[in-house]
Parts: C-alpha cells; structure tokens; sequence
C-alpha cells in the first residue's frame, strides 16, 4: 500500500505520511491516527513512536478475571420465564478495575436483555453484568425474581416494605409489589451493547 493511501486511510491529504517520513513534518503522529496505522499494520505503537505502557498489544502482566455470560435472559419487557444459569463464555476484565470499582469478580455474572421496557438505558440484545453480593437495598437498576420471571427494572423503594419496579420507556407502567412478592437477584453495575 502507498503512502498516499495510507494517508488517505487516516482522512489526511495525501502528502501527510510523505512528509512525516521526509521531512519530519508533523514531528510526531496524532495518538488516533498511529493507533490505527499501528492496527492496520500489526505492530506496536511504539515502533511508530508511541508510548509503550499505552500499547494496543496483549500485555501478560496483567491480573484478568473471567466472568460468565449466563444463557439467560432478562426481560425489560413482561418478563422471561428464568431458564437454568448454564455459562456458555466470558467476559474477561482486568482485576484492578474490578477493584476499582468496588467489585468481587466471584459474584458477578453476565446475562442478556431481551425487550423495550429500559430504552433508551438497556437496549434489547446488550448485556448486564449483575453484581449477586447481598448487601443494604438502595434505589437502582436490578435483576429480580417476580413470580417465575426474570426482570430487569428500576427498583424504588416506597417505604414500609412496599417497591416499584420501573421501566426506563414509559409506556409501561409501573408495577408495585411488597417485599416478600419479588426478590433482587442483583444489582447491574455495567452494561455493553451496540451504540
């Protein structure tokens, strides 16, 4: 491939990596446009002056923690009879964020949202990693148990042991249960999904 074209991959004029190479002009590439070079060629950043502790390259210093995807559905919709937990892959994140973030990568678990109820916030095919530790209730979006249907929604505490499961598009209303009707299977603290 050229260098014009190359230069034209990045949507520069086409001079721009001829002029980097003979005349050092930029002096140094722009971050995004040596990423993608550095992809698009297989090497490291570094070799194309980039830093190294910034490189794209698999590193094995780091701790990574594997956390199941579960073939199991969360509705955001009227609900996803709960099937068995059989893990079918993972997703892998590293340990230091995990900790960062205050989570135990032991109780985590991801599953997949299937419906409308939480547009515009979950989108049906994006994924929830569900944080399964028991700890003090507070208002957010969880995993619950109604009846035999697995739900993701909006839990809001009401008082004396009274709650409101919410979706996110309103044209579903509100459902209101007592504490001993659903239980909180977890708390989704992350999500991935398309844009």
């Amino acid at each position: 491939m050229s260098l014009a074209a190359l230069s034209r991959m990045l949507s520069r004029n086409n001079t721009y990596l001829q002029q980097y190479i003979t005349k050092g002009s930029p002096k140094k590439l722009e971050e995004d446009d040596r990423r993608v070079l550095a992809q698009f060629l297989g090497v490291d950043e570094a070799e194309l002056g980039g830093p190294k502790e910034n490189s794209y390259v698999k590193r094995s210093d780091v701790d990574w923690v594997e956390v199941p995807r579960l073939d199991v559905d969360a509705s955001a919709g009227p609900g996803a009879a709960s099937a068995q937990e059989k893990v079918f892959d993972a997703f892998r994140f590293s340990k230091r964020w995990l900790t960062e973030q205050g989570l135990d990568g032991a109780r985590l678990s991801a599953i997949r949202v299937v419906g409308d109820s939480m547009e515009p916030l979950l989108r049906e095919g994006d994924e929830v990693l569900v944080d399964r530790r028991e700890q003090p209730f507070r208002d957010g979006v969880h995993v619950v148990r109604l009846d035999e249907l697995l739900l993701v929604k909006r839990v809001a505490s009401k008082g004396g042991g009274r709650f409101s499961l919410l979706s996110q598009n309103l044209a579903y209303p509100p459902i209101d249960v007592s504490a001993d009707e659903f239980a909180i299977i977890g708390r989704v603290v992350w999500k991935s999904g398309r844009v």
